[in-house]
């Protein structure tokens, strides 16, 4: 494995493949004597859940379910709030 001038890699097909990198994911390397490890950093499901939620306007949807969804379909459904 080759090193560029601003000391970057490339990582070969396989190890990609194994840790099923993508580009932009985030990679740890991790030191254990002579060895080097390569981690894959998975991201924080709340902040996904986060991202999501800032991306979308839910007031339309607030404002006709009344700020609880689950009770506005359990009355679209069955005509009251019981399963």
């Amino acid at each position: 494995m080759l090193w560029s001038r601003k000391f970057q890699i490339t990582l070969p097909a396989a190890v990609r493949r194994a840790l099923r990198v993508r580009p932009g994911d985030r990679l740890e390397f991790r030191m254990d004597g002579n060895r080097v490890e390569v981690w894959r950093i998975l991201p924080n499901p709340a902040d996904i859940v986060r991202q999501l939620l800032e991306e979308r306007d839910f007031r339309v949807l607030h404002e006709e379910t009344g700020g609880d969804a689950v009770r506005y379909v359990r009355q679209t459904r069955w005509g009251d709030d019981q399963p």
